[in-house]
């Protein structure tokens, strides 16, 4: 398993649904794009130049949303286990 499938794992299990897509600028430079979302309408989109270095940012954004919310991000992921 990847890393970025891990993620997507536990973002899942944490209420959060999660894609990415890559994106090519006019001077042919990749992006890539990562999206994290909740039924609540909670949702972070980020972009970067390496699909894991996305991931990982949408990872941390839904783990800050957590901690803003008072929800303890860690344990709703082995609650949900």
């Amino acid at each position: 398993m990847k890393y970025w499938e891990i993620i997507a794992d536990n973002l899942s299990k944490a209420g959060w649904s999660m894609g990415y897509v890559s994106a090519i600028y006019s001077n042919g430079r990749t992006i890539w794009i990562a999206d994290a979302h909740r039924d609540d309408g909670k949702r972070f989109v980020v972009y970067a130049d390496e699909k894991l270095t996305a991931i990982i940012n949408v990872e941390s954004g839904c783990a800050l949303a957590a901690t803003l919310l008072g929800t303890r991000w860690r344990k709703s992921l082995s609650d949900a286990c």
